[in-house]
């Protein structure tokens, strides 16, 4: 028999607490549908994590904080993320960087990424392990972002060690949305965007298109499509959803440029060494999802297929290596990825507490084609090399979140999990199977016999894949020499000591002091097609985040987070790690009081980091202030102006530090190379709801 259709006469209002309406979720004995989860999300911005965390990491943001900031692109949405910084240095189409506890996470690796249960983070990637483009993302469906930070979850596997970012998406919308936008540097946007009732659930839609040139001398033309089916029945914790997601881009890329080229006048800042590189990527989706709820137990299962498709020009070196054609490079990758997430869990009440004991499994399969060639402005000239990847893993977890009295509880879990590797390279030599198998244990320990504090202990362990290539390879397929493989899975280990509060009607606050080890940051090098074995490695790092409503208008959200990152053990050339991020920090201050204005505006402040592993190079800090200013029509209908680098600062988005070659140099040079943020500009959207 199917749930029953969710009654639009029930109220938000019915429910007097939200904490309570969550905590109730979390244990089956609601039966509330997303419009009302929806409907408590946008009454209050930040929700208080106070008896639902299980550290000073972790967190839930809402649909309300997250219309109300500033994105220039979509990856950006993870910024609300404490202590998260999302940047690019290349074409808008492409992968974003991503900085967070002392890691520059590359494209991804070790921060775990989903959307409505799919993993984003695509492993053995031709560019870079961990590959997560968001650019299929759509902020206007987006009712949720939680996050964790650190292995202390037994849910969470791969990537998963310095931290973790779901987005969660409306099944049902209140109401429609029809927007057009304009800007500055080409940009254009279009979204429509609705759900409507049928005689058993409800089917949502959505479409995007956009159109952004940026501020560059050859525009990166990034021309994108987009599009979201969802039909489902029931509620949040009963009932099934059925999705179909498909976006499709191209795009120019202006990627890093050395220093000394700008310095000595050959080009501007916002010029390219090549201006033939770029992408083009598509992405395509079905998946599910089913819950059960009763008051004892609860089962969830969600299944899924992508078909990801990447096709990149890079050219980062100029000409080193290939002074006639250049060293332009092509990156194909084309993948089908599936697999299947499944839990169960049992809640058992005693006379002093409760506890709840889950136990799932999680599958994955990667059926990849991808490769390395040697180009001139995206013509094929050479292979560097060709492989056919197969990469399936399986996890199997189990976790107790036990509350042992109104003051003390703990959260146990371990999981297990299996990788196997099957490689087939167009080098016979690189080809190969290979196997490997972790077991991640995790506890942490909460204590608040304060109505307004709690403080938490944390210890766990996790791991992060490396690329399948490297673990069969033998022969270096640029030099031909020989190559050593890499260990398929690197543990890292993690603790963290902590503290929530709200001692202050309208603050949270929380405190978070962690270490995090690797055994060895091991990684495959897509750029080179070869394998680079790192040390071992350690952090330290301490994270401050605020959030205070001291009127019903205004808000106030204050994220400060430095990290120490270095090699373990004598490194000859220094322990310092190239990339890693210091110190961050956010401020941000909306004013809304329900009225026809509301304005924000974010200061953001990315601190300087080592280029070299002596730290003789060092990056500078970069801080950049958006704003959004809107305007209530009528009832339904607004107008939202929205300003990036409203300062106009000519800061880096991002600093590298190596050898390169231009068109006249005698020999390769070592230089800063950089990606500039871009230069202030303007964006309008007209809104109208229906």
């Amino acid at each position: 028999m199917a749930p029953p259709k969710p009654s639009s006469s029930i109220k938000a209002a019915s429910i007097k607490s939200p904490l309570k309406y969550l905590l109730l979720l979390a244990f089956g004995a609601a039966q509330a549908d997303d419009q009302i989860l929806q409907k408590i999300l946008v009454e209050g911005s930040r929700s208080n994590q106070l008896g639902v965390a299980d550290s000073a990491s972790a967190g839930s943001v809402t649909q309300e904080e997250l219309a109300a900031r500033t994105v220039y692109r979509p990856g950006e949405v993870l910024e609300a993320v404490p202590g998260l910084v999302v940047s690019q240095h290349s074409g808008e189409g492409k992968a974003n960087q991503f900085y967070l506890r002392g890691f520059n996470l590359d494209h991804g690796t070790d921060l775990r990424t989903s959307v409505d249960g799919m993993p984003v983070n695509q492993r053995s990637h031709a560019h870079g392990q961990g590959w997560t483009d968001l650019n299929f993302l759509i902020p206007e469906l987006a009712v949720r972002l939680d996050y964790k930070k650190g292995p202390y979850s037994a849910e969470e596997g791969d990537f998963a060690s310095a931290g973790t970012a779901s987005v969660v998406y409306a099944s049902r919308l209140l109401q429609g949305v029809a927007s057009i936008s304009a800007g500055q540097n080409g940009y254009g946007r279009a979204l429509l965007a609705d759900s409507v009732d049928t005689s058993r659930g409800s089917l949502l839609y959505a479409i995007e298109a956009m159109h952004n040139d940026g501020p560059f001398t050859h525009p990166d033309d990034y021309q994108k499509l987009n599009a979201v089916l969802r039909y489902s029945e029931g509620y949040t914790n009963n009932g099934f959803n059925v999705s179909l997601m498909a976006y499709k881009a191209d795009w120019n890329s202006t990627d890093q440029i050395p220093l000394r080229a700008v310095q000595d006048g050959q080009i501007g800042r916002n010029d390219a060494i090549d201006s033939t590189d770029g992408g083009k990527a598509h992405r395509y989706s079905l998946s599910g999802g089913w819950r059960r709820t009763t008051d004892d137990s609860a089962f969830k299962v969600n299944a899924y297929i992508i078909a990801n498709l990447l096709d990149l020009w890079s050219n980062f070196t100029y000409f080193m290596d290939d002074p006639l054609h250049g060293d332009q490079f092509a990156q194909p990758d084309r993948r089908v990825t599936s697999g299947l997430n499944a839990s169960h869990s049992w809640h058992h009440h005693t006379e002093t507490g409760n506890s709840e004991t889950t136990v799932g499994v999680q599958l994955q399969n990667d059926n990849i084609f991808n490769g390395l060639y040697n180009t001139q402005a995206r013509r094929t000239l050479s292979v560097t090399r060709q492989d056919h990847i197969v990469e399936s893993s399986a996890g199997l977890y189990v976790e107790n979140n036990t509350r042992w009295d109104a003051a003390f509880r703990t959260v146990v879990g371990a999981r297990v999990d299996g990788y196997r590797f099957d490689v087939q390279s167009d080098l016979a030599a690189n080809s190969g199977k290979a196997n490997d198998h972790l077991v991640s244990p995790s506890v942490s320990l909460i204590y608040g016999p304060w109505q307004t504090a709690e403080v938490y202990a944390n210890f766990g362990s996790g791991f992060h894949s490396n690329d399948a290539r490297g673990t069969t390879i033998t022969i270096d397929p640029k030099t031909g020499l020989a190559a050593n493989k890499v260990t398929p899975l690197v543990r890292s280990r993690g603790m963290e000591l902590g503290a929530r509060t709200a001692w202050l009607p309208g603050l949270q606050t929380s405190l978070s002091l962690y270490r995090l080890d690797f055994d060895s940051e091991l990684v495959y090098i897509g750029d080179a097609g070869a394998t680079e074995a790192g040390p071992p490695s350690r952090r330290y790092g301490v994270e401050f985040s605020n959030y205070y409503k001291p009127l019903k208008w205004l808000s106030v959200d204050l994220d400060l987070a430095y990290a120490r990152a270095r090699s373990r053990g004598y490194e000859e050339e220094g322990s310092y790690i190239p990339g890693a991020i210091e110190g961050t920090g956010q401020l941000a201050v909306t004013v809304d009081d329900g009225g026809p204005y509301s304005a924000s505006l974010k200061l953001r402040y990315f601190g300087p980091r080592p280029l070299i592993e002596d730290n003789s190079v060092r990056s500078k800090a970069s801080m950049t202030l958006n704003g959004r200013f809107g305007w209530k029509i009528r009832k339904n209908l607004s107008l939202e102006l929205e300003a990036f680098n409203i300062t106009n600062r000519r800061d880096s988005a991002i600093d590298y530090y190596y050898e390169s070659q231009l068109k006249g140099e005698a020999a390769a040079v070592a230089d800063i190379h950089f990606h500039p943020i871009e230069s202030r500009s303007l964006r309008a959207t007209l809104v109208k709801n229906f």
